[in-house]
């Protein structure tokens, strides 16, 4: 009896080992929740970055308005473009809240409604943040007052300014400052905390059932925006040589415009933002891991489309129509990025277990 139950164990033994070996297995689980706490957070330090910039632009529309004079003017206008840079490299991420809260319309409509905003400065409404957030899109916003600060020909000076300007300017850079502070509100922990769906993701968010889920909504947002630049932004005004559909004519910031929206792209990649992050937990280091060729060929991709666009020679509105190699080479550089991130790495993140 006793010989006959030490025979019946090495048999149990031989089966469960047999089932440990086998191939069929599935394969544990990798934790991807660092690399999601990287790019949360670097999401969450552009929009910090937004709202403190778009702040800064209300303030100095109020100074103008009061002490109307041309150095105030070019106050306004930098603090314009300083606040333009984090909401173009916020638009490699134009999910969630941007999203659902009809928040990217509200800050960033074009083109801008030059007719009903006229009828609105004719007007005798008073014109308050309150009433402009009740606007549509094409009344606020970073081109309406983009086209209040600069003119249709770019050229405007203080002397150029109504007293009914000054007060749509004041207002409207009150309500982009306004949006700007809701959506980092939104995104904090200390607020609307929609980073915790990003972080948590498949353990308990709300939003994403899976890492992997988050991972592919991260990676997809960016071929969207190259597509967005190759094909639209700089495609459009480039293929029509029609300068009315130049995003950001009036500033003449264009350029800017599309090599901010490939940093956006590269600080997901790298995980960080204004050179500070965590590298070593980025989405780089995760397709590093996978496919270490795939990385060093996304990263210098991703260069040579910012290079490309700044090597464009004057301003975007002059190279459409004797810059065209120039432009049509940077058209191309992104149009590559573009096919590398939906063509490898997006499969590559949909493969990861």
């Amino acid at each position: 009896m006793r010989r006959k139950i030490s025979l019946f164990a090495a048999i149990a033994v031989l089966l469960l080992s047999a089932c440990k070996s086998s191939s069929n297995d599935p394969q544990p689980s990798m934790n991807h929740e660092p690399v999601l706490t990287t790019t949360a957070q670097v999401i969450l330090n552009t929009y910090q970055d937004l709202s403190q910039k778009a702040a800064k632009l209300q303030e100095t529309t109020v100074l103008l308005r009061q002490v109307p004079i041309e150095a105030h003017l070019e106050l306004a206008r930098q603090a314009w473009r300083e606040a333009r840079s984090p909401w173009e490299q916020s638009e490699g991420f134009l999910f969630g809240p941007v999203d659902q809260e009809g928040l990217d319309p509200s800050l960033d409509s074009w083109p801008v409604n030059v007719s009903d905003l006229q009828a609105v400065l004719n007007s005798s409404h008073t014109i308050t943040v309150e009433f402009l957030q009740q606007q549509e899109g094409t009344l606020k916003g970073f081109h309406t007052i983009e086209y209040l600060l600069w003119g249709e020909d770019g050229k405007k000076t203080v002397a150029d300014f109504s007293d009914r300007e000054f007060e749509y300017l004041e207002a409207c850079a009150g309500a982009l400052a306004q949006d700007a502070a809701r959506l980092y509100e939104l995104w904090s922990p200390e607020g609307g905390n929609y980073i915790s769906n990003v972080i948590n993701a498949g353990k308990g968010s709300k939003v994403y059932v899976s890492q992997k889920a988050a991972l592919e909504e991260i990676v997809s947002a960016l071929g969207v925006i190259a597509d967005e630049v190759a094909n639209g932004k700089i495609n459009e005004p480039f293929s029509q040589k029609d300068l009315t559909l130049e995003e950001s004519r009036f500033s003449a910031n264009s350029k800017n415009d599309f090599a901010n929206n490939m940093r956006s792209i590269q600080n997901i990649y790298l995980g960080q933002y204004e050179g500070e992050g965590d590298t070593a937990n980025s989405l780089s280091a995760l397709v590093s891991s996978l496919d270490a060729s795939l990385d060093t060929r996304l990263k210098e991709h991703i260069q040579k489309a910012i290079d490309d666009i700044e090597a464009i020679p004057g301003t975007f509105s002059e190279a459409v129509f004797s810059h065209r190699a120039e432009v049509q080479k940077a058209q191309q550089s992104v149009r590559d990025l573009q096919d590398l991130i939906e063509g490898e790495v997006l499969p590559l993140i949909n493969s990861i277990k």
